[in-house]
């Protein structure tokens, strides 16, 4: 196993309300689908769980009016007084949370700031920065644009608005991209057309009602590591357990 490294929330005033916490794979639209299935797509589950969330403060309508001023967002809290770390603060439709915390990670390691995955909100997108988390003593501010005039957006107490990933600088640079017709790597073109063939025979399976496909209603390869006629993958991993921040 990696040694272990360090990523800081330097608290730089009392976070009420605020608290960091790992992400969780729940999401209330996948909680929603039939008999929950859309967690059977290890890729979505996993990118759930893949940062830490900053939760909001207060729950809060906002509406834009078109306008790129900042006075044309609305904000309306549920309780008074007007929560100060939520704002229209840079205009054209964007709202702005204050992150209390001032973060740092290790030499080298950017953080990824953004919505929380697979997080749908009707009219309103959170934005995506790239931080240098490992030198600057500036803080950063999350922010979520609001998409259509007119249309009130809400917010939450307690539900994510910050979603916060160590990324290593330069990583994307150091790939170089190559296109290669498949055919050029013989064993993976074979176990490609095999994959192929078992989905498209399940699928086959499902559509003509067979009781056995449909009981069994999905193909579990993947989830479970490994491609059909083959051995599971070692390193297969289903789930994230990011460590809670605490007091050291």
């Amino acid at each position: 196993m990696d040694e272990t490294r360090e990523i800081i929330a330097y608290e730089i005033y009392p976070p009420d309300d605020m608290p960091i916490l790992p992400s969780s794979v729940l999401r209330p639209w996948m909680e929603a689908t039939q008999n929950r299935f859309a967690y059977r797509c290890l890729p979505l589950a996993m990118a759930n769980q893949a940062g830490w969330i900053v939760t909001c403060p207060a729950s809060f309508s906002a509406r834009w009016d078109g306008s790129p001023q900042p006075s044309g967002v609305t904000i309306v809290f549920d309780v008074a007084p007007p929560d100060k770390r939520i704002t229209p603060l840079f205009g054209h439709g964007t709202l702005t949370f204050h992150i209390p915390y001032l973060m740092r990670t290790p030499k080298g390691v950017n953080l990824w700031v953004k919505g929380p995955a697979n997080l749908i909100k009707d009219g309103v997108q959170a934005l995506e920065g790239m931080v240098e988390t490992d030198w600057t003593a500036a803080s950063f501010t999350m922010n979520w644009k609001l998409t259509r005039a007119g249309h009130i957006v809400r917010f939450e107490r307690g539900e994510p608005i910050c979603f916060m990933t160590p990324y290593p600088r330069g990583f994307l640079e150091s790939f170089e991209a190559v296109g290669k017709p498949l055919q050029e790597d013989e064993t993976l073109h074979q176990q490609y057309r095999h994959w192929s063939k078992e989905r498209d025979a399940f699928q086959a399976r499902i559509a003509a009602g067979e009781p056995e496909a449909v009981k069994r209603g999905w193909q579990k390869d993947y989830f479970q590591g490994r491609d059909p006629g083959r051995e599971r993958f070692e390193q297969h991993q289903t789930k994230i357990q990011l460590c809670p921040f605490h007091s050291k």
